[in-house]
């Protein structure tokens, strides 16, 4: 599978990754097979609310219960995109319902998008034509707290300073 993308590194409370145990992490799905025994093993009661999801540096979709934290599906490492999706079955055949970019652990730019519909794409799953609900996240260059940005107001609820267009989350990235 050909991976491209930025790759985003945790960005949250370091208390989260320390937890983080090795050889962790969300449920690897990499096959239309996988998938369909993954979703076979959840709960009506499971179904009915979205998951969390990372896309790993391999393209690979892994997938976790919604009150997961996103550093803990992806066992600690770097991801190409992560979020929370949920799933439908339409027409005898599962789909991918609402898929958000909301992870404040990550902060993922909406770009990230191509991440997840890759590999949404490779396990055959139909798909929304982006995220159904695009969070954006900036770092304050003022305070360096990191904000969610609603409704196009670019400035950082802590302080004021006005907040950069393109994503800066990440100090180092």
């Amino acid at each position: 599978m050909s991976v491209q993308g930025r790759g985003y590194r945790y960005v949250g409370p370091a208390g989260l990754k320390a937890a983080v145990r090795p050889g962790s992490g969300g449920c690897r799905i990499d096959s239309a097979a996988g998938f369909s025994s993954w979703v076979a093993e959840r709960s009506t009661a499971e179904l009915v609310e979205p998951f969390t999801f990372v896309v790993g540096m391999d393209g690979v979709l892994r997938l976790a219960p919604r009150r997961s934290e996103h550093v803990a599906c992806a066992g600690g490492e770097m991801v190409l995109s992560a979020g929370e999706i949920s799933f439908i079955r339409e027409a005898g055949r599962w789909a991918a319902a609402d898929v958000s970019n909301q992870s404040t652990g990550y902060c993922p730019d909406v770009s990230s998008w191509s991440a997840v519909a890759h590999a949404l794409d490779g396990i055959g799953l139909e798909r929304p034509s982006g995220f159904t609900h695009e969070v954006v996240f900036r770092r304050c260059p003022g305070c360096q707290e990191h904000n969610i940005v609603r409704e196009g107001d670019f400035v950082c609820v802590f302080c004021g300073n006005d907040l950069p267009e393109t994503w800066n989350v990440d100090p180092v990235g």
